[in-house]
């Protein structure tokens, strides 16, 4: 009988970064959703998305394997609540998103370097631990948190604009794909870097979908938004669900 623990997370595919960029921008919609649209504010949407995500971890936890559908619910969960949070920062403690920025990419090395130092590593792709997972759901909702701030300062700190924004932060995750595939540089710091990149990426998108025309956005609303890649993701979730269905039947005896 194999004592081998079971890894708790996905493995970085390509359907992986959709599915992520799926969520990232939906945490963008949903959390102006709940704290716009729904009038309920930030401070109620993070304790709202606070206590869903410890609900969430809690039940990631207890499973001790990665299970696709808890683990998206819980990723969704950090996405929304590191924008509720972000946004939290920048506008009610007036902090604005350059020092918002700058604090959240402190706090992500700290967390870094505190599970580097704990676990001997930042692999993403083999967490078999109670102890690893919590530094990487803690570093992921710190990223998250940070990708909203600094999309937001891209697109109205720097002015560059919402659609403009999303190119660029568009560019910058062809780049690293690139250096990836055909580098050696190191893999754990191109993931971070696409990582952190992807948040602003569907920050500034959802934006660009949902703001005012006269703000530079579609006016397309954040209800009907947020259902777009609600779909999305559900959509790009079963896809996984039938890869790892088929992974697990390729290792049955």
């Amino acid at each position: 009988m194999s004592t081998t623990a079971a890894n708790r997370v996905p493995h970085i595919i390509f359907l992986y970064w959709v599915i992520k960029i799926a969520s990232t921008t939906l945490g963008e919609t949903g959390a102006d959703m709940f704290s716009m649209t729904f009038d309920l504010g930030y401070g109620i949407t993070i304790v709202l998305f606070a206590s869903i995500l410890l609900a969430f971890l809690a039940i990631k936890l207890i499973l001790k394997k990665y299970e696709p559908i808890t683990y998206w619910l819980t990723f969704t969960a950090t996405a929304i609540l590191g924008t509720a949070i972000s946004d939290y920062i920048d506008r009610t403690l007036e902090l604005g998103y350059a020092i918002g920025s700058l604090i959240l990419v402190i706090l992500l090395f700290v967390v870094l370097a505190f599970w580097y130092l704990k676990e001997k590593s930042l692999a993403v792709e083999e967490i078999t631990t109670p102890s690893a997972e919590m530094f990487y759901w803690t570093a992921f909702l710190i990223a998250n948190t940070l990708g909203t701030a600094a999309g937001d300062f891209l697109a109205d700190d720097l002015e560059i604009g919402f659609m403009l924004s999303a190119i660029a932060i568009a560019g910058i995750l062809i780049l690293t794909a690139l250096l990836h595939y055909r580098t050696r540089l190191s893999k754990i710091a191109l993931f971070w870097i696409a990582f952190v990149f992807t948040r602003p990426f569907g920050a500034t998108f959802g934006d660009f979908l949902t703001k005012p025309i006269e703000h530079g956005g579609l006016n397309l609303g954040t209800i009907g938004a947020s259902l777009f890649f609600l779909a999305m993701l559900i959509f790009a979730v079963a896809k996984e669900i039938k890869v790892e269905k088929a992974k697990s039947d390729l290792t049955l005896p």
